[in-house]
């Protein structure tokens, strides 16, 4: 079962185009952000079937239909964090579907309220 924080992801515009593009072409899409280095310090996006979510990823909230999981030693970090999902000119991740594209998903954040 998912575990899931409260809604805290939301995407810009430009990221729901981009975003709307893919899933056009590739179908239902996800987005994984593991906070490792290099690629996975970007959110990548996966086809839906290709990508296993692991026991102690976090369901962060939902961009429309595409869930967006972060790991969790990640959220731990940014567990006080809202989230936004631009795109912006560059290079996707190796094997995001962004890749290619000359346009990326980058993550914007701003700090929460602390409970």
């Amino acid at each position: 079962m998912d575990r899931i924080s409260e809604d805290r992801v939301s995407a810009t515009p430009a990221a729901r185009q981009l975003l709307d593009e893919i899933i056009a072409e590739h179908g239902p899409v996800l987005f994984h952000q593991s906070g490792g280095c290099c690629d996975g310090s970007s959110p990548m996006c996966y086809p839906r079937g290709d990508f296993i979510i692991g026991d102690h990823d976090v369901l962060l909230g939902q961009i429309g239909e595409t869930p967006f999981y972060i790991g969790a030693a990640q959220y731990e970090v940014w567990k006080h964090t809202d989230l936004t999902i631009d795109a912006v000119n560059g290079r996707g991740g190796m094997f995001s579907l962004d890749n290619g594209r000359e346009r990326r998903f980058l993550v914007r954040s701003d700090i929460c309220a602390i409970p």
